[in-house]
């Protein structure tokens, strides 16, 4: 299989970035993209040339790390799955391929492909957590809750914060992300004591950080988790909840 690369070479966040053309032959149809960025950064690296900085850590789509944008697309051409997992099976002999970081104002380039995702975790920092003084450790079984509602839970704790979600929204909205923490959280016993707070803290963070949501439904279509749009409603829901506490509690 041969394919035509345009990779975006920017050799730091201050200096201009451009697009480099390599043409790869003899590629196996199962490799990931992360793959043929290794063995391009192989073939760089072994004629003296500067090879490509990309992200990737695990490569099981667990981690996140991998986050890039091939041809337009954040993650790439298959629905819901990660850079990792991306095969050029998706692509055709002899195409040309776009490889860039992901594009939104809320990500600088720091090199090549690699982004400055941080403002997704200024929002995590904000109250992602649980901060209840729970004394001892209670058993297992203390504080029940029922299946439904943990698997539920669980859908929206999917999210691996890749961060793909921003970079395919026309906007640069971040509420599939937000959304998918607060409504986990808000569904279990303990963290849902800080709830009000919690929305009140991670929702001002990211109207600073990322732009309106307008329902576009282009976050669900290139999460890598399948976290439910619904979370994209949840925003709004636990801002609206969480101003009505704090009328309560006046």
């Amino acid at each position: 299989m041969k394919l035509t690369l345009e990779i975006w070479r920017q050799p730091g966040q201050d200096a201009p970035g451009r697009f480099e053309y390599h043409t790869m032959e003899g590629l196996d149809d199962s490799m990931s993209i992360l793959e043929l960025l290794d063995r391009l950064n192989e073939q760089l690296v072994n004629s003296g040339k500067e090879p490509f900085t990309f992200e990737s850590d695990c490569r099981e789509g667990i981690c996140g790390a991998c986050g890039i944008q091939v041809s337009g697309t954040p993650h790439g051409p298959e629905r819901n799955t990660p850079a990792c997992h991306q095969r050029l099976r998706s692509f055709t002999d002899g195409q040309m391929v776009r490889i860039e970081p992901l594009r939104s104002a809320s990500y600088p380039v720091l090199r090549d492909l690699m982004v400055n995702r941080h403002k997704l975790d200024e929002v995590l920092e904000a109250g992602a957590h649980v901060a209840i003084n729970a004394g001892t450790a209670p058993d297992a079984d203390s504080v029940p809750v029922d299946h439904t509602t943990v698997e539920d839970a669980l859908d929206f704790a999917a999210c691996i914060g890749c961060g793909a979600c921003v970079a395919a929204c026309p906007n640069g909205a971040a509420h599939l992300f937000v959304g998918a923490k607060l409504t986990h959280l808000a569904m279990l016993p303990l963290p849902s004591k800080e709830r009000a707070l919690r929305a009140k803290a991670m929702i001002a963070v990211a109207d600073r950080n990322f732009g309106p949501c307008s329902n576009y439904g282009e976050c669900a279509a290139v999460c890598p988790a399948n976290v439910p749009l619904a979370a994209v409603a949840a925003v709004n829901k636990e801002r609206l909840r969480a101003s009505f506490m704090r009328r309560l509690d006046k």
